[in-house]
């Protein structure tokens, strides 16, 4: 066994083949450039899905923290920033419901 890999490697070593051809790369980029054509717009796709859901969470939460308030302080918020000045949201959750109330 060791004989022939070694008469193996010594015919790479001889051999006039030197890469790929031209056509062969050419391919290769065609299915690169196919795949990518392919995968790029799902994950677009995938990214507007994920923040629509997360908005419709931050509604949820917003719609429930109001409930909250409206329960422990016997009135309704005068608005989004109550709710974050007395602690039932943060300001970050404030700033991205002013974003998708606009």
């Amino acid at each position: 066994m060791r004989h022939t890999f070694k008469n193996y490697l010594k015919r790479l070593k001889t051999s006039d083949r030197r890469g790929f051809t031209l056509l062969e790369m050419v391919i290769v980029l065609f299915v690169i450039a196919v795949l990518l054509l392919l995968i790029i717009p799902n994950i677009a796709q995938q990214r507007d899905n994920i923040r629509s859901q997360g908005d419709e969470a931050l509604l949820t939460t917003y719609e429930t923290q109001s409930s909250l308030f409206l329960t422990n302080e016997g009135r309704e918020a005068n608005g989004i920033q109550e709710l974050v000045e007395t602690g039932y949201l943060s300001q970050e959750q404030a700033d991205r419901l002013n974003e998708i109330q606009r």
